[in-house]
């Protein structure tokens, strides 16, 4: 008699062998996703990532891994790869394209990175490698949130030819676009030629590490060969050529180590978009005069101090964060915090040039104005300018438009804007540095205050020119009108008289009324009228 087998028990027999080779099929993919992420993770192989690291360089992942909060990175276009066929190309793939991409935290707060792989076709970009950082930057735009780049790249991947100089411009055009909406951080971690320049310089803010960071949009040999200068990269595109000469960097660092924790630091001021604030600190009020201040201004008006000394004076310990701090040194910008709260810095340094405002210094400031202005942190203006710098170059280079350009950077600012005139304030420098006149919503002056139209002496010689010339004393002429004029008109209190200052101060009571006057300055909205843009003299 056969006998059968129960129908249920042979089901379950081939459903357990059918389970086995379901396994076994799995096993592969999963497998296969292993490999390919470890195969992505190493970029263009270990051997070039040790090559970076004998340079005194990370690796794009590295920098990120250090740059953002742990086990916060989420990375985006891991597997993508290049879909050129030219010159050798269809035999040479990467995943990643040569750049990661992706989001993750800083602090707790979202941010969005790329950051460019040198150990895969030096970094260069293609088509598809500008794709990501397009998608990263979309992103940001959408979701309201910083974007931090990190470029190490020899420029454009010439074998894809007009396709990848049609990435760079998609990158442009969103880099513009975003300008304004969120803060664009750039760290040049590496060499940055060609077109690869003008993303970053259109950014908020540019890092360049000491040594092993270059920006040029031509190269030593292209300038040998034109214009015969024979010139190193470093001297021609250096992190400290740019940070004091051109003023193309706004932060020069000794490694990649410090560069990334800049970052941080300067993302500590910053808000996350044009519509949000910047993070504020607890702060406990206090006992708030700070008696150092009132022996900071010399007897001699003509003496320098450094204008840092009263910055660290007013401001919350140890928060002053300096931005371009080695170019147009007579002018000093920067974040700090004020009973906790960010705010930007811009004051005259009368310990360089004695504070007058040049070409240099009044881009510089402009520039930090309006981003101050763009992401809704208030302003603080401390002033002791003596004019315009004269003189054939300053005239022949456009301090007129390029002095214009910090005029009209603080007419157009809308956030709460305070001015302290610590000691001269002379002709239109008087009306730039945040006067009233160009809507200045408090202006302060201590008591060593000097308003006037321009120096005692020189307004004199000017004024009395000709009971100075029949005088039988002709010095001693001079020095009694010197004198006349400073009591007349070197002082606060004709401004005050007619309302141009708000309140003439001790010099203690400073930091007590800054942090008043910005509370109560905290709700201020100022509408400007309408119009598509207006037409800064570039």
């Amino acid at each position: 008699m056969c006998k059968f087998s129960n129908p249920l028990t042979i089901f379950r027999v081939l459903n357990a062998n059918q389970l086995s080779m379901a396994d076994q099929s799995l096993s592969d993919k999963y497998n296969e996703l292993t490999r390919k992420n470890t195969e992505a993770l190493l970029g263009g192989g270990e051997k070039r990532i040790e090559q970076q690291h004998a340079k005194g360089k990370l690796s794009a992942r590295e920098r990120v891994l250090l740059l953002l909060d742990e086990g916060s990175f989420e990375e985006l276009g891991k597997f993508v790869m290049h879909r050129s066929k030219d010159f050798g190309l269809d035999k040479e793939h990467y995943l990643g394209d040569g750049v990661v991409t992706g989001y993750g935290t800083i602090c707790g707060r979202l941010v969005y990175v790329f950051s460019q792989d040198f150990t895969v076709f030096g970094g260069s970009l293609s088509e598809t490698h500008a794709e990501k950082i397009v998608k990263v930057m979309d992103l940001a735009m959408k979701n309201g949130v910083p974007v931090i780049g990190l470029n190490d790249s020899g420029g454009a991947r010439i074998q894809e030819g007009v396709v990848s100089l049609g990435g760079y411009a998609d990158i442009f055009y969103r880099n513009v676009m975003a300008s304004g909406v969120v803060p664009q951080i750039s760290a040049i971690m590496g060499p940055c030629a060609g077109g690869a320049v003008y993303s970053p310089a259109m950014t908020d803010f540019i890092f360049m590490v000491e040594n092993t960071s270059f920006m040029f949009v031509t190269g030593p040999n292209v300038v040998k060969t034109v214009t015969h200068e024979n010139v190193t990269a470093e001297e021609l595109g250096g992190a400290s050529t740019h940070s004091t000469k051109s003023g193309v960097t706004h932060f020069a660092c000794a490694n990649e180590v410090e560069c990334l924790n800049q970052i941080k630091q300067l993302f500590s001021y910053i808000p996350q978009n044009c519509e949000d604030d910047a993070p504020r600190l607890p702060y406990i009020a206090k006992d708030e005069k700070r008696p150092a201040l009132n022996t900071i201004i010399p007897e001699n008006p003509n003496q320098p101090y450094d204008m840092r000394e009263v910055i660290n004076g007013i401001l919350d310990e140890n928060s002053f964060f300096e931005v371009h701090k080695n170019f147009a040194e007579n002018i000093v910008v920067g974040f700090a915090r004020l009973a906790g709260r960010s705010i930007g810095i811009v004051g005259n340094q009368p310990a360089s040039l004695a504070g007058v405002l040049d070409i240099d210094s009044s881009v510089k400031a402009a520039r930090f104005v309006r981003f101050c202005d763009s992401f809704n942190i208030p302003l603080l203006v401390l002033e002791d300018v003596p004019g315009f710098l004269p003189g054939t170059d300053q005239e022949w280079n456009a301090i007129i438009t390029n002095g214009a350009k910090l005029l009209y950077a603080f007419s157009e600012a809308t956030v709460p804007r305070v001015t302290v005139i610590t000691r001269k304030a002379y002709g239109g420098a008087y009306d730039v540095m945040n006067s009233k006149h160009i809507g200045a919503d408090m202006n302060y002056a201590w008591p060593t205050a000097e308003i006037a139209v321009m120096g005692a002496k020189g307004a004199a010689e000017i004024i009395f020119k000709k009971e100075i010339s029949e005088a039988a004393d002709k010095e001693a002429k001079l020095a009694e009108k010197v004198e006349e004029y400073t009591q007349k008109f070197t002082n606060p209190y004709r401004a005050a008289f007619r309302g141009y200052i708000d309140e003439v101060i001790f010099p203690d009571q400073t930091r007590e009324k800054l942090i008043r006057a910005f509370q109560m300055l905290e709700n201020k909205v100022a509408v400007l009228p309408k119009k598509k843009h207006g037409n800064i003299p570039l």
